[in-house]
């Protein structure tokens, strides 16, 4: 597998584990973290675990639109192609924050940041003989709702609703890309991976949610387990043609009317491209 693959949010948790899985199977793998501290240390672990040394860390703040132009910038600088994207990274807040741009926290990141990169990094995509973008969506979608008149929930914010809009966001992202990439070598698919026992839920600093996170352990997931089927829509062959699915447990799965929404899908990516200064393509 001499392919360039690129995970977002590959610290810890199931970014790390897909790093470590794919470098497993030959690829080389572009970490991407917020954190020097940590994407230091997470290389090294991911080395580590894979006996590869063709994995790199590159630094990228994906609530800071500045600071994905200039990730972008200097990926496409290195790499001519990239084989896939694994739009990975995810933030549950506790409380309503904004990133630098004024974002509500869990859609400027979770959607409005990967929205960005993807757009940014579709000449390398395309560039490959097979270029995949697998986004880490949730089954949180279906509590969600697209608030357009509201999108960044000044009013009645709380976190289920906030995490879940963002997830259905994912997927209508991944809808409205694959219709886009028709007839291209470019796919776009998304994944449930399951209750995954990761540190989205944690505060880092106050270290609040930790002890929930003790308690429910046994019934969750190991990261692993939950990137498998990420992986598996990463490099499987059979894939090659498969666009615009969401997946779970490697197989597609049906989705609520609202997750295929063509309308508010445009909707969705219009508004997107207005916030992050992308020009309608």
């Amino acid at each position: 597998m001499d392919k360039v693959v690129l995970v977002t949010g590959a610290n810890s948790g199931m970014g790390l584990a897909s790093t470590v899985a794919l470098a497993k199977q030959g690829a080389e793998v572009v970490m991407v973290c917020r954190s020097e501290q940590r994407g230091q240390a997470a290389l090294a672990e991911a080395i580590r675990q894979s006996g590869s040394e063709r994995i790199h860390l590159m630094l990228c703040d994906l609530g800071r639109l500045s600071s994905i132009r200039a990730f972008a910038a200097a990926f496409t600088d290195r790499y001519e192609k990239l084989d896939v994207l694994l739009n990975n990274a995810g933030v549950v807040m506790i409380k309503r924050q904004e990133t630098a741009d004024g974002f509500e926290m869990d859609l400027g990141v979770n959607h409005l940041g990967h929205f960005l990169l993807t757009n940014l990094l579709l000449d390398t995509l395309r560039a490959s003989s097979q270029g995949r973008v697998v986004t880490v969506a949730s089954g949180a979608y279906k509590a969600g709702k697209i608030h357009f008149d509201d999108l960044f929930l000044k009013r009645g914010f709380n976190p289920a609703k906030a995490y879940a809009q963002s997830k259905l966001a994912n997927i209508l992202f991944t809808k409205e890309l694959a219709s886009r990439l028709t007839g291209t070598n470019v796919t776009a698919n998304c994944v449930h991976p399951g209750a995954v026992g990761t540190q989205i839920g944690v505060n880092r600093d106050t270290g609040f949610g930790k002890t929930v996170l003790a308690m429910l352990k046994p019934f969750f997931l190991s990261p692993e387990q939950g990137a498998d089927t990420a992986v598996y829509l990463a490099s499987a062959s059979e894939l090659a043609k498969v666009s615009g699915q969401y997946f779970y447990k490697r197989k597609p799965q049906k989705l609520s009317s609202k997750a295929e929404s063509k309308e508010d899908a445009k909707r969705l990516w219009e508004w997107s491209c207005e916030q992050v200064g992308l020009n309608e393509a």
